[in-house]
């Protein structure tokens, strides 16, 4: 039934693979042992890795497998207007309208598992790790994971299912072979991220997760401000990555904002008191979360932008 499932999917565009449910536990061992071992930094694994469920949902106690589903979503880039010229800012995969997607995809597996007696919940697992050790993607030196065809341009959905998987398929988590011939992401990452000496990447000076963090938060003193190149996010080793070759076209156009829009944005105008077009235009494009970091990501983009 697992395979029939993965056809279907594959079918419609997506891309997916099962494995049992007793893979949870080796998913928080895992993480689990890159902790103790002193592979992660400790703020890093507080904020973004203690999220993890590593059992079935109260709702599906009987869950006999995991089902991870790759989709494509592209970048979007959306223009900031300024004395009839524009900028054109980047938000990378996986931020935008991604509740919609995934409950599209929850819906579509349960159509597809409830015609034949199964049911399906989601479920917060690693999903990069996940997908790697199932056999999906496969891990990208700079820790992205890639899959054939959408390159690193898509976004994962995980879910729990009592649907059958034994014997399954598992293997350990490792960069690609084609990466020890290449280190464009090593040197295109302006922050030291990308360690060649290590396997993990040093998530703690990646520009990703210093953006993502509350308007409120400053940088450290040791960014470069020059190492800034989206809304939020960062897709500095995503582009130089050669496995992307064939996606990078893949680009959106998003909304354009006039230079009024982008002075009430730069200077964290509450959404409460924005304009209803403005806010029209953000909520559409799935922004208002954003709306905190902006002003914070947006000024060292537009001080270079006058230079």
């Amino acid at each position: 039934m697992e395979n029939a499932l993965i056809r279907r999917l594959e079918a419609l565009g997506y891309q997916a693979s099962v494995v049992s449910i007793r893979r949870l536990h080796d998913l928080q061992e895992a993480i689990d042992g890159a902790r103790t071992r002193g592979d992660l930094d400790i703020a890093f694994y507080q904020e973004r890795l203690t999220r993890f469920v590593f059992s079935p949902p109260g709702d599906l106690p009987e869950a006999r497998s995991l089902i991870v589903v790759a989709y494509r979503d592209p970048p979007v880039s959306f223009s900031f207007g300024r004395e009839g010229e524009s900028l054109s800012l980047v938000v990378p995969p996986t931020y935008l309208h991604w509740r919609e997607k995934d409950r599209r995809v929850e819906g579509l597996l349960t159509e597809l598992l409830e015609a034949h007696g199964y049911r399906v919940a989601p479920v917060t697992v690693p999903k990069k790790l996940l997908a790697v050790c199932s056999g999906l993607a496969e891990y990208g030196k700079n820790n992205v994971t890639y899959i054939e065809g959408m390159g690193s341009f898509y976004r994962l959905a995980t879910f729990c299912s009592d649907l059958p998987r034994e014997p399954d398929e598992w293997r350990d988590p490792k960069a690609m072979e084609r990466c020890e011939r290449c280190s464009r992401c090593v040197q295109s990452c302006p922050t030291g991220a990308i360690d060649p000496e290590r396997f993990l990447l040093r998530a703690e000076r990646c520009i990703t997760f210093l953006n993502e963090k509350p308007g409120h938060v400053a940088f450290p003193g040791w960014v470069d401000r020059a190492g800034h190149n989206c809304l939020i996010g960062c897709m500095h080793c995503q582009r130089s990555c050669p496995e992307n070759r064939a996606v990078l076209d893949w680009y959106e156009e998003g909304v354009k904002f006039s230079e009024q829009e982008r002075e009430l944005l730069l200077g964290g105008v509450p959404s409460a008191e924005l304009p209803a077009r403005l806010v029209e235009k953000l909520e559409r494009w799935d922004l208002l979360e954003l709306l905190d970091a902006m002003p914070r990501n947006l000024a060292p983009l537009l001080d270079r932008w006058g230079t």
